[in-house]
């Protein structure tokens, strides 16, 4: 979808912003630029829509070449999302979502339609946020005016310039997270520019690593994070890579453990038996069909009755798939030894700090030349 080939930019007082840059975004891709602060990053991003123009080299979208495409039409058709929003003050956030469709000529009840449509996708309610202004929003709500706005008139290229960097790190993760389920569903082609590598890790389906004008390593996050590519790549992400790599290792089938388990319907004193002859203190409860209801401990089963009787809900549990940080935050989070994980509220077993000390080894050894 965004191709760029061997593209310079040089400016008249003689500094090079990129040099010799070469790579491919696909359909549907999320890249991260990361790098230090005046490495090009952003000239990067901004040769994409003609803000800048190269030197020398092509930049295409979709196969065109954007130096033969008139630089209005070509902005309009692509999306555009910077730190500081640049929401107009004197436009409601229905009109400011609704701002590109209108100037590409579309009926107002439309674009307004389409206006809310988006508001909802990022987590607005248009009926409570559509009549409001930009200064009775919190930065974190004007962030997701502006994805909003962005994709108002469904561009098939985002170009997005530290969108989450204005905001406290709660915030910033929450709207990390609304926009990985955003991009879940529309399946954009992005290009998002950060300084920060943790948060090119987690939203990137590859990362483009810089070092002065030149991309360093061009690659997914974990080989970039298993294997970086130069001594500057290593340099940026840092000696605390390895612990970095857990949020790009998923929790696999194969990490599990599986503890002792009971049944809702089993009677206590013969769950109590059989879990103290395999010498469990505690025990998973299933429900039928194998799906999670919760725990119990041995001794409470003493008390006669069924299972169901005196099992507790179980909160320390993650989806197969999710990232081996997610796990370990959660066992921190209860105080556990082990996290459950499940695929849909099906019980596949338990992920030990043993096993995802495994997983992380797994994922070291996928990336060892």
């Amino acid at each position: 979808m965004i191709r760029f080939e061997q593209v310079t930019k040089r400016y008249p007082d003689g500094t090079t912003a990129v040099r010799d840059l070469s790579f491919e975004v696909a359909e549907g891709e999320l890249v991260t630029l990361v790098g230090p602060s005046g490495c090009g990053k952003t000239t990067t991003m901004m040769l994409v829509n003609r803000l800048v123009e190269p030197t020398s080299g092509r930049v295409l979208v979709g196969g065109d070449d954007v130096a033969g495409v008139d630089p209005v039409r070509l902005r309009r058709r692509i999306g555009y999302v910077i730190q500081q929003v640049g929401l107009f003050p004197h436009r409601t956030v229905l009109d400011n979502t609704a701002t590109v469709p209108l100037l590409l000529g579309w009926k107002r009840a439309r674009a307004r339609a389409r206006a809310a449509e988006l508001l909802e996708l990022v987590g607005l309610d248009p009926r409570t946020y559509g009549p409001r202004y930009p200064d009775q929003l919190s930065g974190g709500q004007r962030q997701r005016v502006g994805v909003a706005r962005a994709l108002a008139a469904d561009p098939p290229v985002l170009l997005m310039d530290e969108p989450f960097g204005a905001v406290d790190p709660v915030v910033r993760k929450q709207l990390q997270d609304e926009f990985l389920r955003m991009q879940a569903a529309v399946r954009k082609t992005v290009l998002l520019v950060t300084h920060d590598i943790e948060e090119a890790v987690r939203l990137g389906d590859r990362i483009a690593v810089y070092g002065q004008g030149r991309v360093e390593q061009f690659d997914t996050p974990g080989a970039v994070l298993g294997r970086p590519a130069t001594p500057c790549v290593a340099a940026f992400v840092g000696a605390d890579r390895g612990l970095k790599r857990l949020s790009v290792t998923e929790v696999q089938p194969g990490d599990l453990e599986q503890p002792p388990v009971t049944r809702l319907d089993e009677p206590a004193r013969r769950a109590e038996a059989r879990l103290r002859a395999e010498g469990a203190l505690r025990a998973v409860v299933l429900a039928a069909g194998g799906d999670l209801h919760g725990w119990v401990g041995t001794e409470e089963l003493a008390g006669g009755g069924l299972v169901r009787d005196h099992a507790h809900r179980m909160d320390c549990w993650v989806p197969v798939g999710a990232s081996l940080k997610e796990a370990f935050e959660a066992m921190l989070r209860y105080d556990a030894g082990w996290v459950a994980v499940l695929d849909g509220r099906h019980f596949l077993g338990v992920l030990t700090p043993a096993g995802l000390h495994s997983a992380l080894r797994r994922s070291a050894d996928a990336f060892t030349p």
